[in-house]
Formats: C-alpha cells, sequence, structure tokens
C-alpha cells in the first residue's frame, strides 16, 4: 500500500457497532482511514460515487453488516460482487446472525469472509482486531488500479 493508509468502509446501523470498531481499528497496527455508510442505499452510492460521494475514495476493505435498512447486506454484496469495477474489493461480512443460510448465501455471492459478531464487548474488540490483523497486517490488498 506504499504507506498509505488502509480505506475501510463500514457498513453499519448500530452507533454502538460502528463507535466499537473505530476504537479497536483506532488501537490497530495499520494506518486507516475508516468510512461509516448507515444502510446498504448508502453503501453503494459511496462505491459507486454517486452524488455527495462522487469524490469518495474506492475502499481497500468493506465490512459489511447483513441487516440493514433501506437494502440489505445480501443485496449490497450482491451488486458489489456483479460490477466488474467493484468486485475486487475484498468483502468481510461482519454480522449477528449465525444462520446457516445467511452463511451459505454469503459465500455464494462471493463474501471473501463470514463473521458472526459476538455479543460479549471483549470478544467483539477481539474479533475486529482480528480482522485488523489478518486484512490489514498479513493479507496483501489490492490497489485501485484502472
Amino acid at each position: 500500500m506504499n504507506g498509505k493508509p488502509i480505506e475501510i468502509l463500514l457498513v453499519e446501523d448500530n452507533p454502538a457497532d460502528v463507535r466499537l470498531t473505530q476504537e479497536a481499528l483506532k488501537e490497530g497496527k495499520v494506518r486507516n482511514n475508516l468510512y461509516v455508510a448507515r444502510d446498504g442505499v448508502e453503501a453503494l452510492e459511496y462505491l459507486m460515487r454517486v452524488g455527495k460521494f462522487a469524490n469518495a475514495v474506492r475502499p481497500d476493505l468493506v465490512l459489511l453488516d447483513l441487516n440493514l435498512p433501506r437494502k440489505d447486506g445480501r443485496e449490497v454484496l450482491q451488486v458489489i460482487k456483479a460490477d466488474s469495477e467493484l468486485k475486487s474489493i475484498p468483502v468481510v461480512v461482519l454480522t449477528t446472525s449465525s444462520a446457516e443460510a445467511d452463511i451459505m448465501r454469503s459465500y455464494k455471492l462471493h463474501a471473501n469472509c463470514y463473521i458472526t459478531k459476538p455479543v460479549d464487548l471483549e470478544q467483539f474488540v477481539k474479533v475486529i482486531k482480528s480482522i485488523d490483523d489478518f486484512w490489514l497486517t498479513v493479507v496483501r490488498l489490492p490497489s485501485d488500479v484502472k
């Protein structure tokens, strides 16, 4: 990433989870810029650089909740992975659902991984830090090459 911060799009409607994610990433090893979309429509507008997001930075990683207002995460994931410009962006599904149907559907829609959010605060922070360790430290993410 040439010393540039990692650009992360967090698609999450729960303010407490947004705050916890921000705090956990702040403590991480990698510099990052975190952008938050509060629902699926806003996430897609951001990713497609529509309207007020015309100058949005392309994210290197998307953290996607499934249960979102206006357009749910499953639909967002489907659009991302069907779009030739967006499909190379890794998408980590980060959701409260542990339903086998959601896990299976997410992988069929080409999610890069599926993580069930723990309800315990300390465990939630550990999960975010593990995402930071793996996706932002170990993995090599694609550059925004056009």
